[in-house]
């Protein structure tokens, strides 16, 4: 079994390098033309959840068909049962947008997710209390809920800025139900949060049966097969869906509207946000190998980096010019908040694998 040395500084690196994947990750969509939202979600959901998952376990698993001989069946059941209630939070997330805006509906689910994905596991398998007593969990749990506060922060920020377009607009095509998206948001914060569970939890004995056969720090591709086909399923099924009731299908041959040359373009684009999205797991498997004795707390760091890269990313492409100082005040609030988190997440870590390191330069990992 390969050994891996437990380095929670870089493992926090590679978070951050699946975050800012993450982030950017839906920039690809604004070349799109003559595609409606179905057909380009299809498409870039075929290369995250299914093309890549496969292709990358393949190329960095040894033995990949002894691992899925030898894996337990439950495990792998399990895993893409999780995988695919993931789906069914994606797209309450896509519809929570709807009614309450992306930033509102992106500071509570997320929120929810972070601090459930992170805690879910621990609490279902009778470990979280043995670990609170371990050296640096006051950091990492501090950071949890410093992190929390960070999240609904920048979403309120967000919706101070929403408010500042719609009254410079007069914008009111968009129906504003706090109520129904509040509830749509709960179920995505929800369904989202169970992906961290899939991984960390339910995925733990196909990865430890990966790192037997020696796939060391790539042991979560393993995970990945089942966790992002089942998010697959339910994420094609919402789009055939309103392909059939759009009679949009013939936009995967012809992109409507438009110039032949856009077709290509639009393949390329979903490419490229695929790729980009399955990127955030890839690293996030990565990192999660090296983060010792609190590695649970890899969702909560990968979600809290996620908020802090994309706003960091809407700041840098000029999407707060204009805003009053309150706003613009009230995000920068956040960002600091968010960042406080993850360094105190990172410091928890780094106090926590200390005894563990102590003699011995690396461990064998199993989830």
């Amino acid at each position: 079994m390969t050994e891996i040395g437990v380095n929670p500084i870089l493992g926090t690196s590679l978070h951050a390098i699946g975050a800012i994947s993450a982030a950017l990750c839906y920039t690809p969509q604004q070349k799109l033309r003559g595609w409606s939202w179905q057909t380009y979600w299809l498409a870039q959901a075929s290369v995250c959840w299914v093309f890549l998952p496969i292709l990358v376990a393949w190329w960095t698993i040894p033995s990949l068909g002894q691992v899925l001989r030898t894996a337990p069946s439950g495990a792998m059941l399990k895993t893409f049962v999780l995988g695919m209630a993931y789906g069914i939070g994606g797209t309450a997330f896509g519809m929570a947008i709807r009614y309450v805006g992306y930033s509102l509906t992106y500071a509570i689910a997320i929120g929810i997710s972070c601090v459930l994905g992170t805690l879910t596991g621990p609490i279902l398998s009778g470990s979280l209390w043995s670990t609170l007593n371990k050296d640096g969990s006051g950091w990492v749990m501090s950071g949890v809920f410093v992190g929390l506060v960070g999240t609904l922060v920048c979403g309120w920020a967000g919706r101070l800025k929403e408010i500042e377009l719609q009254q410079g607009t007069r914008d009111g095509s968009r129906p504003f139900a706090l109520g129904k998206g509040l509830l749509l948001c709960g179920i995505a914060g929800v369904f989202s949060a169970v992906y961290g569970i899939a991984v960390n939890d339910a995925g733990g004995p196909i990865a430890a049966t990966a790192a037997e056969f020696g796939a060391g720090h790539w042991q979560t591709n393993a995970v990945y097969i089942f966790s992002n086909t089942g998010a697959f399923i339910t994420t094609a099924v919402y789009c055939l869906v309103l392909i059939r009731s759009q009679k949009t299908l013939g936009e995967f041959r012809q992109a409507g509207g438009v110039g032949s040359g856009a077709l290509p373009v639009n393949y390329l684009m979903a490419l490229l946000t695929g790729c980009m999205w399955y990127g955030q797991f890839l690293f996030y498997g990565l990192a999660h190998v090296r983060m010792g004795e609190f590695k649970f707390s890899s969702w909560a760091i990968h979600m809290l980096m996620l908020i802090l890269f994309s706003s960091l990313a809407g700041i840098v492409l000029r999407e707060w010019h204009g805003r009053n100082a309150r706003t613009k005040g009230t995000m920068i609030a956040a960002l600091l908040i968010l960042a406080g988190a993850i360094m105190a997440l990172t410091y928890g870590n780094f106090l926590g694998q200390k005894p563990l390191n102590s003699g011995v330069s690396s461990e064998v990992v199993s989830p």
